[in-house]
């Protein structure tokens, strides 16, 4: 095996979306996304039994796209790294199962690894990464933010130590966008859609409730998140002036829902860089597309002199490529490959880094 620079194949299906990636160390050779968003949609949210059926009948076509797309055989692989948790277990099991078959076939070691400290790795990708001469330092403050998680990361070294600090107690944020959007008549997925919709809007209109932000909750969830009585804030107001015979002003409440989403995020997330002397931050998952969240990160973090780092987006969302990387580091580090052995965990804690 290349232990310097690994080529790995990673496998990605924790939740709607089947990802292959393709790596060489930290360059970027393929990142091949098959979204099953669309049959979710009618529904207005993930389905897991729908997710997990769409990932057995996209993985092997996304596979040979991704080859392709590197210019590689499978042959040629060092390694498989997988997405073992956390996630949905359905949809685990399929990209479990997939990559141990792979890996017993061509005679490849496998790395099953964790889905958010993924996300982490993505940042150290190049080919389009805009910190690919950058490398990341450690430590480091991480806030991934998606439809599935909330979480801040203390991580010391991606693949030996890494804390979570704190996560959401309820829905995760892109839940919360999802509910909202629903409130408000908007299609799923409810991010973008809020998004479009605050455009216009006075973020300063209405002022929603931000979580866990009072003295007493910040003594016991600094670090965490909450965004039920948010979504339930939203739909109050929305009915009450429905109730009174007004129109609700869709702009307006997407506007002031998303900065008081935004506002609570970038608080605690700042916070943490403060409180534990780190001057780094870093977004990932897909709620970082964004628009706010992402012009405001940049406000808060140069008034606190903290550095901030974005992966490009295309590496923020669900993806193989990070999963691949994560695989290619721990590999250089001369660790050893997981054992066929492993599992899929849907509630794997962040601090195990490889299963």
């Amino acid at each position: 095996m290349n232990r310097l620079d690994p080529l790995v194949l990673g496998i990605e299906t924790s939740c709607d979306e089947t990802g292959i990636g393709i790596v060489r160390g930290t360059t970027l050779l393929s990142n091949t996304i098959a979204s099953s968003m669309e049959e979710h949609a009618r529904y207005g949210g993930v389905v897991p039994e729908v997710a997990a059926r769409a990932h057995l009948e996209e993985l092997v076509p996304a596979i040979h796209a991704a080859v392709a797309e590197a210019g590689i055989r499978l042959t040629d692989l060092d390694a498989i790294a997988v997405t073992s948790g956390p996630g949905l277990a359905g949809a685990l099991m399929v990209g479990v199962g997939a990559a141990k078959a792979l890996a017993v076939a061509l005679g490849k070691p496998i790395y099953a690894v964790n889905h958010l400290v993924g996300h982490v790795g993505a940042d150290l990708l190049r080919n389009g990464a805009e910190h690919a001469d950058e490398p990341l330092e450690y430590p480091t403050i991480a806030l991934l933010v998606s439809g599935g998680h909330t979480s801040l990361l203390l991580v010391r070294d991606l693949v030996s130590d890494v804390e979570l600090l704190g996560e959401t107690i309820d829905d995760a944020a892109g839940e919360a966008f999802d509910k909202v959007a629903r409130i408000l008549g908007l299609p799923y997925p409810g991010g973008p859609e809020i998004d479009r919709a605050a455009q216009g809007g006075d973020p300063r209109a209405i002022r929603f409730p931000r979580g866990l932000s009072r003295p007493k909750d910040m003594a016991l969830h600094r670090y965490d998140f909450s965004f039920s009585g948010l979504k339930t804030s939203v739909a109050r107001w929305v009915e009450q002036r429905q109730d009174a015979g007004e129109t609700v002003p869709i702009a307006d409440v997407a506007a002031s829902f998303r900065e008081a989403v935004v506002d609570i995020l970038l608080t605690k997330a700042v916070a943490a860089c403060v409180d534990l002397g780190v001057p780094r931050l870093l977004l990932g998952g897909g709620v970082i597309a964004n628009a706010r969240l992402r012009a405001l990160a940049e406000e808060r973090t140069t008034a606190a002199g903290i550095a901030l780092r974005i992966p490009p987006l295309s590496l923020c969302t669900d993806n193989g490529a990070m999963i691949a990387a994560l695989g290619a580091q721990l590999i250089i580090a001369g660790h050893e490959p997981s054992t066929l052995g492993f599992g899929a965990d849907s509630t794997l804690p962040v601090s195990e880094i490889q299963v």
